[in-house]
């Protein structure tokens, strides 16, 4: 091989390989550029005696202050979400007695998570019965933990499987908005051939993709038109209904 063509080819690797670093730190950067958490919220959160919170950077404990009932919900956020963005929205079931472990997937994205649920669960030890669930992406990577014989049920949040469930033993809850212009109610009953044939299946009003969490405006999305107060009530009786 000439001189020449050695000079070429390892200009052509050095550029390449730059390339490479470039692209991959474009992408962490985006990746971690996160919507956070509306204050509002969570200083109801922070004042409700019902709940304890115990925050790291990866994820969100809420615990019952009392009367615990042992069972917990692993919830995994959505793509690019602060995990306590949906504490509000979760706070509803801690109320009620359900421990809730909001997770941070790898990266912020879902499909990037490879830890074990167990890397989850432990962190509520005193929890005998789990449930997993997820919103947007997070509900992808939900439905693959779902597929275990240590989980009881599965709660989508504007999401569904990429996985076929259809003839598992799962209690599985799917609420959708009526204004979700991602997961769009199309999209839901596109899919619904992938969960079990008794799943319970709520479309909410006036609920866009972003009203299931307090991140503000998503790109996309629909408009909401309903009250934050409404869609909690609406999320902890329907998925308390069905889990009882």
């Amino acid at each position: 091989m000439s001189l020449r063509r050695r000079a070429a080819l390892r200009t052509v690797a050095v550029v390449a390989l730059a390339a490479l670093v470039v692209g991959a730190s474009g992408f962490l950067v985006y990746a971690n550029v996160t919507s956070a958490a509306e204050r509002a919220p969570l200083a109801d959160v922070a004042d409700d005696p019902a709940v304890v919170i115990d925050y790291s950077h990866d994820s969100v404990v809420l615990t019952p202050a009392s009367d615990p009932n042992g069972e917990g919900l692993v919830f995994i956020a959505g793509a690019k979400i602060e995990p306590v963005a949906y504490a509000y929205k979760l706070s509803g079931l801690v109320d009620a007695g359900y421990t809730v472990v909001i997770v941070r997937p790898f990266l912020n994205f879902g499909l990037f998570e490879t830890r074990p649920l167990s890397a989850f669960t432990d962190l509520a030890p005193s929890v005998s019965d789990w449930f997993v669930g997820g919103h947007s992406l997070g509900g992808v990577k939900a439905c693959m933990y779902a597929d275990s014989p240590d989980v009881r049920g599965l709660v989508l949040f504007g999401s569904y499987c990429a996985n076929d469930l259809s003839d598992s033993e799962l209690t599985a809850i799917s609420l959708s908005g009526s204004d979700d212009g991602l997961s769009t109610p199309a999209n839901i009953a596109a899919n619904a051939k992938t969960l079990p044939a008794d799943t319970t299946f709520v479309e909410i009003e006036g609920a866009n993709h972003a009203a299931f969490g307090n991140y503000g405006l998503q790109a996309g999305d629909g408009d909401s038109s309903i009250d934050d107060s409404d869609m909690r009530d609406i999320i902890t009786d329907t998925i308390t209904g069905a889990l009882q």
